[in-house]
């Protein structure tokens, strides 16, 4: 095989980042699609898996210099060149993501509403978040704890509070997606927080909201007196 294009549409990296989200395509998908082309006797695919695989992880990968890419065997300077522009794209994000964090106070659901509402409302799978925030009520942390099919997340107290102790919490907001844009609560959300809650009592970490983001919209528990 010379070309993707002799894969199944699916399992090709561009197509399956088109129906599925980027957010479901691996590390070497990811650098392949960056790439464009393989190289004679390699596809693309494969010179980005022996890339990602020679190295521990994307951030080990994104520290190489220009000169040290083009070692490498199928990276010439405008693959090179690609995939660094690409790495300093995704530092400046995470930078400025960290200073946003850094500098805002959590004050309103709307808040949180204007932070998460560009992450998740094109999301095609619901995907369950924990905010975790400090004394200040500022976020320091917020990871995905769960990422299911439409309207099927499913979370468990032990992971959000790991996520919680592991970062060292104040108090926590949980934020999660409708993909049907139907921004209305179900009987299984509400069990879900009022039981996560109840843990939360026991670890004292309070849960401060539950944010379900539905396209542009949002319901906040606590405005709609749910917990």
């Amino acid at each position: 095989m010379s070309s993707v294009k002799e894969l199944p549409e699916d399992d090709r990296p561009r197509e399956k980042l088109i129906l599925r989200g980027a957010q479901n395509l691996s590390d070497s998908e990811l650098i392949a699609i960056m790439l464009r082309t393989g190289i004679k006797g390699k596809t693309v695919l494969e010179v980005a898996r022996e890339l990602t695989q020679g190295h521990k992880n994307l951030a080990v990968l994104s520290t190489l210099s220009l000169g040290v890419l083009t070692k490498i065997g199928g990276i010439g300077k405008d693959k090179a060149a690609t995939l660094l522009a690409a790495f300093e794209v995704g530092k400046r994000i995470a930078y400025s993501e960290s200073k946003w964090m850094s500098d805002n106070k959590i004050t309103s659901p709307q808040d949180v509403a204007d932070y998460f509402i560009p992450r998740l409302k094109d999301e095609i799978k619901e995907r369950f978040l924990v905010v975790c925030l400090g004394s200040s009520n500022k976020i320091i942390k917020w990871e995905e704890v769960s990422v299911g099919n439409l309207d099927s997340s499913i979370v468990h107290p032990r992971e959000v509070f790991k996520v919680a102790i592991d970062n060292n919490a104040k108090n926590l907001i949980l934020v999660h997606n409708h993909p049907s844009g139907n921004p209305e609560p179900s009987n299984e959300d509400i069990a879900i927080t009022k039981k996560l809650i109840e843990v939360g009592k026991i670890f004292e970490i309070p849960i401060f909201d539950h944010i379900i983001i539905a396209g542009n919209s949002y319901t906040s528990f606590i405005e709609r007196r749910l917990i």
